[in-house]
């Protein structure tokens, strides 16, 4: 610890002790949020080391600001939002326009990461899958289904596809990975939109080629047990569970990439914010990433944003915010993004997002 922060760490304690002996000892702010759960590991490590951590702490919390957080999904995290209950909401969808309509008090929408989500496959001696986009939104709606489809050889030359089945392995439980998966494969295919359709809950195929798994850790164990078998989870959860076959996608541009720090980063830079302002006045920063540009962004990519009303907060309540979200959005907070599993904003997009945050009230 150097000399500087050790002074600024003996005048808090210091400020702290006399304000209690004269008898003006004040609780330390508190905010409460709820929202997603795809983004609550990265936001639960941000939060801990706010409140916790000495050098963060002491770097950006100088009010001693606790944060509590419950993860519930996007939906329950906007209407609590609505209903007055907590402070803030996290989603990994961006409020529509009627629910922006509905906060009173206005709304500012900082985005703060980004998560991928991976085909993932189970296919002895495949490795390096290239899946072209007009072939795997017919797999995963059940359209292609055998590994020896023309299709997929014609994209994988150097591969010998086995003359079998496609074990199509899904997730039961709604959410936003299904939501961010099917919203992708919606905009670029047609039939997939029509017959299964984006949402928390899409309408798979009933059969013996579709198996639904429970969450991402369902998934994995389904596909190791199933050669054959493809299905898709979390990219960040890929990366714990040292998933070897991850598919490489091709993207609007043409190109075949996996998932990782830079094609997400890539896919964020592209990424062009909707023009006009939010009510309250705040930029909107609604990121649209159904299928987005550059040459090398993974298509499959969902922002995780945390929404705010634009004014009302009480002086501490509105200090207390600007000093998290300067945390969350600093370089300290934003580089243990990858190794959590998450995408890291570009730095064209953390300066937008810093002026939104200073426009709270």
């Amino acid at each position: 610890m150097t000399h500087k922060t050790r002074s600024r760490t003996t005048a808090r304690l210091a400020y702290a002790t006399l304000l209690t002996l004269s008898g003006l000892a004040v609780a330390a702010p508190e905010l409460s949020g709820a929202g997603a759960r795809l983004p609550s590991p990265i936001l639960a490590t941000w939060f801990m080391q706010f409140a916790r951590d000495p050098i963060v702490a002491d770097t950006y919390n100088p009010s001693g600001t606790r944060v509590n957080y419950l993860p519930t999904d996007s939906d329950a995290g906007i209407q609590a939002m609505l209903d007055g209950e907590v402070d803030f909401a996290a989603t990994d969808k961006a409020p529509t326009d009627a629910e922006l309509q509905q906060m009173e008090r206005g709304a500012v929408i900082l985005p703060v990461a980004a998560a991928e989500v991976a085909i993932a496959y189970n296919l002895p001696g495949a490795d390096q899958l290239r899946l072209p986009r007009n072939v795997y939104p017919k797999i995963l709606s059940g359209a292609i289904d055998s590994w020896n489809d023309p299709a997929i050889a014609a994209a994988n030359p150097t591969l010998i596809m086995p003359e079998a089945p496609i074990i199509v392995v899904v997730r039961s439980d709604a959410g936003s990975t299904n939501a961010t998966l099917s919203a992708h494969l919606s905009a670029i295919d047609g039939e997939f939109r029509d017959s299964i359709g984006a949402a928390n809950s899409p309408k798979w195929p009933e059969g013996e080629r579709f198996v639904r798994a429970d969450g991402n850790d369902g998934v994995a164990v389904r596909l190791a047990q199933t050669p054959g078998s493809i299905g898709y989870m979390e990219f960040g959860y890929a990366q714990l569970a040292e998933w070897a076959q991850i598919a490489l996608l091709q993207n609007k541009a043409g190109e075949f990439v996996a998932p990782g720090r830079e094609s997400g980063m890539a896919a964020l830079a592209a990424a062009t914010p909707p023009a006009g302002t939010l009510p309250g006045g705040a930029p909107d920063l609604r990121l649209r990433l159904r299928d987005p540009n550059g040459p090398s962004a993974y298509p499959i990519i969902s922002p995780s944003w945390l929404l705010f009303h634009a004014r009302g907060y009480a002086d501490a309540e509105r200090s207390a915010i600007l000093e998290l979200m300067n945390y969350c959005l600093s370089n300290a907070a934003q580089s243990q993004a990858p190794g959590l599993g998450y995408v890291r904003l570009p730095e064209t997009l953390l300066e937008s997002t810093r002026l939104a945050a200073g426009s709270i009230e």
